[in-house]
């Protein structure tokens, strides 16, 4: 049973899943979009939220819970700076998934996850 269990589990164990995750949300905010399946574009888009949502706090604390978690510290530095005057009239839903064609190989739905 997976009831009330929140988290898609993407079809990997727990450490690649998070291996994954991390991944693709530094890949996210470095890049601004990412090409992705569709599963992937809705798990990465809580941790992004969750990464300029620190952003935007801005203290000692929340950079250190950023830095343990995203593999860039410059990026890290570079989000602390932009985000609070990007993003300061938001309250949540940084990003956007548009979904696009399949995936020829294997039919999957993909999506284009981007920044607001």
């Amino acid at each position: 049973m997976r009831h009330r269990c929140k988290v898609p589990l993407l079809g990997k164990p727990a450490d690649q899943r998070r291996a994954l995750l991390r991944a693709l949300t530094t890949e996210l905010i470095r890049h601004g979009r990412i090409t992705t399946t569709k599963t992937r574009a809705k798990a990465v888009r809580s941790e992004a939220e969750r990464m300029i949502t620190l952003a935007k706090d801005g203290s000692l604390s929340a950079r250190r819970r950023a830095l343990g978690y995203m593999y860039d510290k410059p990026l890290v530095h570079a989000l602390f700076e932009q985000a609070p005057e990007r993003y300061a009239d938001r309250e949540g839903g940084y990003t956007r998934i548009i979904r696009t064609v399949s995936r020829r190989g294997d039919n999957s739905e993909m999506a284009v996850i981007e920044l607001l």
